[in-house]
């Protein structure tokens, strides 16, 4: 055999392994690239599932998705129910139901949901992963949030719901009486990345926690001898607002990196404690304070009348209770409790679980008084 012929061979041999490893390195690509695209979930949030088409009406009419994001825990379970039921019921909008749990509690909620109440409404339920937060919140008895991770969903909105550029986030103890899309509709000004309702609007009494500081500024919620807080040149005086209901421009949240912002200050309140030690309110509200300090909109004070559960007596008239467009019980006081104030408003509402696992309370009270 020529020389030649030995440096063909030779060439026709390399020139093959070449194309077998790049048959190889293309299959493995290949075989990645699939994975990346069929793995909707994102790192700490895992999407559960999706449910019905939307109805005619809307089709139709080609509505917009209205997000309402609504952190759900085994225990106020129900709260999240009456909460869902009553939107529902109230709009003929095309609302999509991003209800956060932990895992466990997804399956109880899906036979719930699965009821012939609720069976119309479209949801996906969104598993919350709890290493999101390690570093962030430092477990303290004295503030039960601490120690219930889905208080902070709030602040992880453009993950929730990835595809959306505008969303509602409410918490699990409201009913709604409005209708949603008016909401939805709460200008924003151009740079605002959220709408709240402040805590001095004219519709909300000034409430003062177990002599903890007024709740209604920022004095009641940060600790002003701490020198971080004070380089921020926030005043102590200023209003707060309540971050129960909000209006979130999730383009503008991305845009200015939101929740890095108030991951941060989570942090340095782990480090140097820079919340009040005797809080207002939620543990979640003061990093909001910071971060949309003099840069937030305002929603409509009849979209968030609070204070119901502040105590078990009535302090609003029925007419005016009748008129809100939407019921706040933040407090101690919950409406599927021992004790609380215009239940009758918030079990018109409320279906009852149908695996028995979640019962009123106050319910169980009456029975066993019976007994």
């Amino acid at each position: 055999m020529s020389f030649r012929k030995v440096n063909i061979i030779i060439l026709v041999l390399a020139v093959a392994l070449f194309l077998l490893v790049l048959h190889h390195n293309f299959l493995g690509l290949s075989s990645l690239l699939r994975n990346e695209v069929s793995d909707s979930g994102i790192v700490g949030l895992q999407p559960v599932d999706f449910v019905p088409n939307a109805p005619q009406h809307v089709v139709d009419g080609r509505q917009e998705e209205i997000p309402v994001v609504i952190a759900a825990s085994e225990d106020r379970l129900g709260g999240a129910i009456a909460a869902v039921n009553s939107i529902q019921h109230n709009t003929r909008s095309n609302v999509i139901f991003y209800i956060v749990t932990l895992n466990g509690t997804g399956d109880h909620l899906r036979s719930w949901l699965s009821s012939s109440t609720l069976k119309s409404i479209r949801y996906k339920i969104v598993n919350f992963d709890t290493k999101l937060l390690e570093g962030k919140v430092k477990e303290d008895p004295d503030q039960g949030d601490s120690m219930k991770p889905l208080t902070f969903a709030r602040f992880y909105l453009p993950i929730l719901v990835p595809s959306a550029k505008k969303a509602i986030y409410m918490d699990d103890d409201v009913i709604v009486q409005g209708d949603i899309l008016a909401l939805y509709n709460t200008p924003l000004k151009p740079g605002h990345a959220a709408a709240f309702s402040e805590d001095c609007d004219s519709s909300s009494t000034k409430v003062v926690i177990r002599g903890a500081g007024n709740q209604y500024n920022y004095i009641g919620y940060l600790d002003y001898k701490k020198e971080r807080i004070r380089k921020l040149s926030m005043k102590a005086s200023t209003c707060s607002f309540n971050p129960g209901v909000f209006v979130a421009n999730l383009t503008e949240w991305k845009r200015q990196n939101i929740t890095n912002q108030l991951e941060k200050w989570m942090k340095l309140n782990v480090e140097e404690g820079l919340y009040s030690r005797t809080l207002a309110g939620s543990i979640t509200t003061p990093p909001l304070l910071i971060v949309f300090y003099q840069q937030h909109s305002t929603i409509d004070p009849m979209w968030n009348v609070r204070h119901l559960g502040s105590s078990s007596g009535k302090r609003y008239s029925p007419q005016f209770v009748k008129a809100a467009k939407l019921l706040h019980w933040n407090g101690h006081f919950k409406p599927w409790g021992r004790t609380a104030s215009y239940t009758d408003v918030w079990e018109k509402w409320y279906i009852p679980d149908p695996t028995g696992k979640f019962s009123l309370i106050r319910r169980h009270v009456e029975i066993s008084n019976i007994k």
